[in-house]
């Protein structure tokens, strides 16, 4: 459809005298204010495909080409790709969406993941970790072990040795208290040296305001503004991780910027990947091996695709490359683990 034009050569927008259909200094294109449905549709539609090209023009050189789209773009070569910020916003929505959804339909087929579980075996190996609890008084070891003769054990999700060990650590110690100033009180009545310290007090703290406030919902409640901060842990990633980088790679002289660019692209790939990988075992046949093989394959081409694009980007030997990549990765994990910390901590305190 033709668009029509302004016959005037000032642009609306700033002002600037125009050399050209669109003006030099906002970008601002000069059309006429008065226009038909028609083409007010075309425009909208035209912007919708030329975001739409530029993605799938960015992503074969995301998926296949390590690296060169961050050399693309620090040449200056960027009109036909889609601007990483952009394109991190736009897959990292579709990633979590799809992590959480299929996330949620794995747990809500199991049918009973809080089952009490009856094995002798597990029963006697809880009923030692209570009993060599030295936190917990005779009167309080002896109430827990009737509850677990009378209830059996929660295994929830986890291994036989995680649950003896979450019981001798004390965590799922049964309590009556129904309320915290009635927990507080049982804590006075203990010697001062069995009393839960300041983190255990506040962890309770915010049990009993979570049971006030969402009742059977709480934990559910808590896991799903969880997800919803996760999103925003790895926004938070980004910069930490180009400063990992800029650490690791100082000798090349980069600006921040430059390493920046680097891990905005790197975790596009990682994501959208990932996403695909994803989506291949909801459709692939549930098969053991099979679903192994997927796996295998991921895992070993993104190992590849991080060292192949360090060495594009970064220029390195093949040695030094493979020294820095151990390197970045534990310092990586250092990072994102205290950010996952923080993030239960904010989760935990402005949740109640």
């Amino acid at each position: 459809m033709k668009k029509h034009y302004r016959q005037e050569n000032d642009c609306l927008n700033c002002g600037t005298l125009l050399e050209g259909k669109f003006c030099h200094n906002c970008g601002q294109e000069n059309l006429e204010l008065k226009e038909s449905f028609g083409h007010m549709m075309n425009h909208a539609v035209s912007d919708y495909f030329h975001f739409d090209h530029q993605f799938f023009h960015t992503l074969k050189p995301l998926l296949f080409k390590p690296g060169y789209l961050t050399n693309e773009y620090m040449a200056g070569r960027r009109a036909q790709y889609l601007h990483p910020v952009k394109m991190y916003i736009f897959i990292s929505i579709v990633y979590f969406l799809l992590l959480f959804k299929t996330g949620h339909d794995v747990v809500k087929v199991n049918e009973t993941p809080n089952k009490p579980v009856t094995s002798s075996k597990l029963i006697d190996s809880v009923n030692n970790a209570v009993l060599k609890n030295h936190s917990l008084s005779a009167a309080q070891k002896k109430a827990l072990l009737d509850k677990i003769k009378k209830d059996g054990v929660k295994k929830d999700l986890t291994s036989d040795e995680k649950v003896v060990k979450r019981y001798k650590s004390g965590l799922l110690v049964f309590s009556d208290d129904t309320t915290y100033a009635q927990y507080i009180a049982n804590q006075q009545k203990l010697p001062e040296g069995k009393r839960d310290g300041f983190f255990d007090r506040l962890i309770n703290k915010k049990g009993f305001e979570y049971k006030a406030k969402y009742g059977t919902r709480s934990k559910e409640v808590f896991f799903d503004e969880l997800k919803h901060n996760i999103p925003k842990m790895m926004f938070l990633m980004l910069p930490l991780f180009a400063l990992i980088l800029k650490v690791t790679f100082w000798r090349n002289k980069k600006f921040y910027v430059e390493h920046l660019i680097y891990s905005l692209h790197l975790h596009c790939f990682l994501f959208i990947f990932l996403a695909f990988i994803m989506l291949l075992q909801l459709i692939a046949p549930s098969v053991e091996w099979w679903q192994g093989l997927i796996g295998g394959f991921a895992f070993f081409y993104i190992v590849w695709y991080i060292y192949r694009s360090l060495r594009v980007v970064y220029k390195r030997n093949i040695f030094r490359t493979i020294t820095k990549l151990i390197g970045m990765y534990f310092m990586y994990v250092i990072v994102l683990m205290l950010c996952f910390c923080v993030v239960l901590v904010v989760t935990a305190l402005t949740l109640a």
